[in-house]
């Protein structure tokens, strides 16, 4: 439909003489010329190419229908159809012509239809946006009529469907000549489901170039547009789903990343096997011979938000609820609210019934009762990954009328099926953290040993969750000659492996230890140890180095009877040593190589203690914290010079001024106040290199007894002494000298210059020898050997009742 004021046409009546007699104001607005302008002048003055009998004829010299070249009042040329109606008089006579000027359109009469057919909506608005013009296309979309619509501004006629983006473009586009695109999502009069609209606006000008009107065009593109949304939230969902490697964290980011854009509420329940880090049950092998338990791992809203992390709440299942019948089948389930038809039926809602997706077998299933529950729909999906079934999430709608649709369906199980691999993940992960960390924990001291010589504390904080359990270590290992060693280490690496390499490595330690030698040379054995790993112990299908590769180490052993400490270290940080009155002690102590590296020396040094010192052992885990400083040594001191009441207090007090909440490393610390062993505790005698002095030696041990009051030991004392004292004069080299030691036990020991280590034998029957160091052996809880730069000692110590 077009407007006279758009499409003007000019009536002229014209003499017999071809002079204008009459000018309509079609004229002007077609031509530019007004009737005072053109009265009395020839019409033919109009023409661009005059030609004889043109204005009798109708046209330029052809017939009627003809373009006709007229000159505008502005200098150009409008193509228009010209017809001439003859004019007669009261008498019968020719009084002259009435012509009609019309602007000439080379678009055939089929263009109009073709628009008018146009599948697409189009429609032409005035500058204040009132209709002039809509197909029938935007007739069906609109639900109106064109006589309805014609003249009518939009927002009045359709407030409900304006939200003020569309109008807001016509206007712009109005107002600037500027064409605009716009994407509006809007529910079609007399559906539930949402249609975006893809239209695009332009101005319509006149031949002056003023803006006389505002056209545009749209067409449905929901489907490409919901597609696209759809990708859009797997897309979010891929990278918000699986962001940690617990599992409740990853059940709440399915529920969450789900809500608003494509559900209203989303649960997740899973198996306790799950949660516990165990095998859940095979998908192929589930059963159900009553009502299931699941636990409530992932709950969101969108009114009510997410539901506050706490232990999962316990959810009951029936056997013929719906989600035990997904998960038995492994197949999905929809449940649609029904909707009365209009014979009171109940069947599929508008917005269902213009879904052109195929739904799956089974799909869906119109439910009368979740309505009651204030859903309109409801998606049910079993969570399984790998073969395993880990338990159920439901996408319900409640706020939004729209119904699920078979494409809203694949979603869900894409959405699910993401976050079933991240579920399973997150399981898997959970057994190995917990494997790990009790072997960890099965590994580090439970309780470390009393001993004279020191009093302990220690302190083993493991890494986030997040980042796994590591491999620091430390221990207390009592020695021969009332002294201690004090062990702590690193083991590169997080989880089951590095573990297990702490492990080997504490093992390996304790078994060196145990045979009493010097620090040096006990990380120089541990080094080679490192360094010759078999193959076997590499993981499968790993070729990069083992977690004991790299592994840091430091190793002191301190002797309450010379109050001297010595140490070595295997790339591991130096123990900070401060004084009883708060003064550092330096320890000149040179970092070695870490272990495995091989050929590199390892160097000891030896420092006195004063009665009372505080050492303090610990990992780079402990001063080594994201976002500050990486060497925080002083600060560190400035915590162990406080008072405290114990060392245990000062245990927590250092742990709770340095380390953070969230760590990326493990952290272990072990702190030892020295003790010296009182003067009248150790006895000491040098021994002549002669058999005769053997019965001197028992007594002066026997005096020594008596005098500390452990009659109760003489017995066992005196074959000790006998026996060791007369070896070393037999077999070993002078000088030879008889140590008693009264600690937690009562320690023996006969050093002498030789290197040569006794050995148990069993003596035969008619043997004058062999037995003396087997008695020794039987008689006391321990004994061993010892060697030093001057020789070897042998020891062996005897529980005491008392101290």
């Amino acid at each position: 439909m077009t407007s006279r004021q758009d499409a003007p046409t000019a009536v002229v009546v014209v003499d017999p003489s071809g002079n204008v007699t009459g000018w309509s104001e079609g004229g002007r607005l077609l031509l530019g010329w007004t009737a005072f302008e053109r009265l009395g002048r020839p019409l033919a003055d109009l023409l661009v190419n005059p030609a004889p009998g043109a204005l009798e004829n109708g046209a330029n010299g052809s017939g009627p229908g003809d373009c006709v070249p007229l000159r505008h009042r502005d200098g150009s040329v409008v193509n228009a159809v010209l017809a001439a109606h003859p004019l007669q008089g009261a008498d019968g006579r020719p009084a002259g012509r009435v012509v009609t000027v019309q602007r000439w359109d080379r678009r055939p009469v089929i263009a109009d239809r073709a628009f008018e057919q146009c599948p697409f909506a189009l429609g032409v608005y005035d500058p204040d946006l009132r209709f002039l013009w809509v197909n029938a296309s935007a007739c069906r979309v609109m639900a109106h009529s064109e006589e309805q619509v014609l003249g009518e501004k939009y927002r009045e006629l359709f407030p409900e469907l304006d939200d003020m983006a569309y109008t807001s473009r016509l206007s712009e586009v109005a107002r600037t000549g500027e064409p605009a695109r716009l994407i509006t999502i809007f529910r079609p009069l007399g559906s539930n489901y949402a249609n975006a609209w893809a239209t695009s606006m332009w101005p319509v000008r006149d031949e002056e170039g003023r803006i006389r009107a505002v056209a545009n065009w749209g067409f449905d593109m929901s489907a490409e547009y919901w597609a696209r949304q759809r990708l859009l939230l797997l897309g979010e969902a891929s990278k918000g789903i699986g962001k940690t490697l617990d599992v409740i964290s990853t059940a709440a980011e399915l529920a969450q990343v789900s809500v608003p854009g494509f559900a209203d509420r989303v649960t997740v329940d899973l198996f306790e096997e799950v949660l516990r880090g165990d095998e859940p049950p095979l998908s192929s092998a589930f059963t159900v011979d009553g009502t299931v338990t699941l636990r409530r791992a992932g709950h969101y809203g969108a009114r009510e938000g997410a539901s506050r992390r706490s232990e999962p709440a316990s959810v009951h299942y029936s056997p013929n609820s719906v989600a035990v019948r997904c998960m038995a089948s492994g197949r999905s389930t929809v449940h649609l609210a029904a909707e009365p038809g209009p014979g009171g039926e109940w069947g599929f809602g508008p917005g269902l019934a213009a879904d052109p997706a195929h739904w799956p077998p089974g799909n869906p299933v119109i439910d009368k009762t979740i309505a009651a529950k204030g859903l309109t729909g409801r998606i049910t999906v079993p969570l399984r990954a790998r073969g395993a079934l880990l338990g159920v999430v439901t996408f319900a709608r409640s706020d939004r009328p729209e119904s699920f649709t078979a494409d809203d369906l694949i979603l869900a199980e894409e959405l699910t099926a993401k976050a079933a691999v991240a579920l399973d993940n997150a399981r898997r992960y959970t057994r190995e953290h917990t494997t790990a960390l009790t072997l960890q924990r099965s590994l580090l001291p439970r309780r470390l040993p009393h001993q004279d010589a020191i009093e302990v504390a220690s302190r083993y904080l493991p890494a986030d969750a997040d980042t796994g359990v590591g491999g620091d270590w430390f221990d207390v290992i009592p020695l021969s000659g009332a002294r201690v060693a004090l062990v702590v280490g690193d083991v590169v690496g997080h989880g089951l492996h590095a573990s297990a390499s702490m492990g080997r490595l504490r093992t390996a330690v304790r078994t060196l230890a145990d045979v009493d030698l010097p620090p040096d040379e006990l990380l120089t054995h541990l080094d080679d140890l490192v360094l010759h790993a078999p193959d076997d112990l590499q993981p499968e299908g790993h070729f990069e180095d083992t977690g004991e590769s790299g592994a840091t180490c430091l190793y002191a052993v301190y002797d309450p009877v010379s109050r001297r400490c010595a140490l070595a270290s295997a790339g591991h940080p130096a123990p900070l040593v401060i004084a009883p009155d708060g003064t550092v002690t330096p320890v000149p102590a040179h970092a070695g190589p870490p272990l495995g590296i091989g050929g590199l020396p390892f160097e000891a040094v030896e420092l006195e203690l004063a009665e009372g010192s505080l050492l303090a052992l610990y990992t780079n885990g402990l001063l080594e914290s994201r976002g500050r400083d990486a060497d925080r040594t002083g600060e560190l001191v400035e915590v162990l010079r406080r008072p405290a009441a114990s060392l245990e207090a000062l245990c927590d007090t250092v742990t709770a001024t340095l380390l953070p909440q969230h760590r990326t490393d493990d952290a272990a610390l072990l702190l030892a106040r020295t003790h010296a062993l009182a003067g009248d505790h150790v006895a000491t005698w040098d021994i002549e290199p002669d058999v005769a002095q053997v019965p001197q030696a028992r007594a002066v041990a026997m005096e020594t007894l008596a005098a500390w009051g452990l009659d109760e030991a003489a017995f066992v004392t005196e074959l000790v002494v006998s026996e060791l004292v007369t070896n070393a004069i037999k077999y070993g080299e002078p000088p030879i000298t008889l140590r008693l030691i009264r600690d937690t036990s009562l320690i023996c020991e006969v050093s002498d210059a030789s290197d040569t280590s006794p050995h148990l034998r069993r003596a035969r029957a008619f043997d004058e020898g062999g037995r003396g160091l087997l008695l020794v052996a039987q008689l006391t809880q321990g004994w061993g050997t010892r060697h030093g730069t001057n020789g070897k000692t042998i020891w062996c110590a005897q529980p005491l009742d008392t101290p």
